[in-house]
């Protein structure tokens, strides 16, 4: 349920910024500010906003726009960086690498979604859920979200 939570998370933070306001950082411990600011630039380059080889923002922009020490938002930075999500411009800055979307959408996968799922598993088992009702669900859930987009 953890990993629902941060991704409700992040999608409001999206939905804040394309308003025109300050994306608000979860400041109650449960998940260190550095990497708050790392998933939400893989936020934006996940939804197109930030492009391969765009710049993003400094440490210091970050430090300002947030109100956090240059230092939390450098290390939300360097680990994007480390990860391969983004790249260094000596004197420049960091920039989206060419494979971000890819790394991120591993990362994901692997992640991410394992967690979810088991999280969904052990919920469908405490409700008693057969196997072909939770696959149904998903079914119906996916063909639901299908459908919406299009």
């Amino acid at each position: 349920m953890q990993v629902a939570v941060i991704y409700y998370i992040t999608t409001l933070m999206h939905q804040f910024r394309e308003e025109g306001e300050q994306v608000i950082l979860n400041t109650d411990g449960t998940k260190p500010i550095y990497l708050q600011i790392a998933d939400w630039i893989e936020n934006e380059i996940l939804n197109g906003d930030l492009a391969e080889d765009k710049k993003v923002y400094s440490q210091y922009k970050l430090a300002d726009m947030y109100n956090i020490n240059p230092a939390t938002a450098a290390k939300g930075l360097t680990k994007l960086a480390e990860e391969g999500i983004l790249y260094d411009r000596r004197g420049i800055g960091k920039f989206v690498s060419s494979e971000a979307i890819k790394i991120i959408k591993d990362k994901r996968k692997n992640h991410t979604l394992k967690s979810m799922v088991e999280d969904l598993v052990q919920e469908a088992e405490r409700l008693d859920m057969s196997e072909t009702e939770l696959i149904l669900l998903i079914k119906e859930t996916k063909s639901r979200n299908k459908g919406g987009e299009e």
